[in-house]
């Protein structure tokens, strides 16, 4: 979707469609796709948009709509695309509880499509657990 002519709320539209069908074939959203859509049900897992402008600073100046229009995206724009999961303590199934996740892609926009900036970065448990293991020191915030 990171593509000319597509603009900044269809990333997130399709994401919410991908995280929707993933939350209710994991069992954490009940119903059809249909009625977990309509009523927003996904907000309670996906708190935030799945986007943010990228340029001199990490969450860079820029409208995001103007006039109720969203912003179409451009060749040589850059935005995150980092959709997120967050599950609380009192989730009923207990293997999700007090559980996140959020790993974020910078994109480049192309009129050859989409360029992740980001690609080389470890994703993978076993390769952040390798490099976690490798002796890199790791910031605790």
């Amino acid at each position: 979707m990171v593509r000319p002519g597509n603009t900044f709320m269809q990333v997130h539209d399709i994401a919410v469609q991908i995280l929707t069908e993933g939350l209710i074939s994991l069992g954490l959203l009940k119903g059809t796709f249909a009625e977990n859509i309509e009523k927003e049900e996904y907000k309670k897992y996906f708190l935030h948009r799945t986007s943010h402008w990228l340029g001199m600073d990490v969450n860079d100046v820029g409208k995001y709509s103007k006039g109720g229009e969203w912003s179409v995206l451009q060749e040589g724009m850059v935005l995150t695309v980092e959709p997120g999961i967050y599950i609380g303590a009192n989730e009923e199934i207990e293997i999700f509880r007090n559980t996140g996740i959020r790993i974020e892609d910078d994109v480049l926009v192309t009129s050859n499509g989409p360029k992740v900036l980001s690609s080389a970065c470890p994703k993978e448990i076993s390769d952040l657990e390798n490099l976690v293991g490798s002796g890199l020191e790791v910031m605790k915030l």
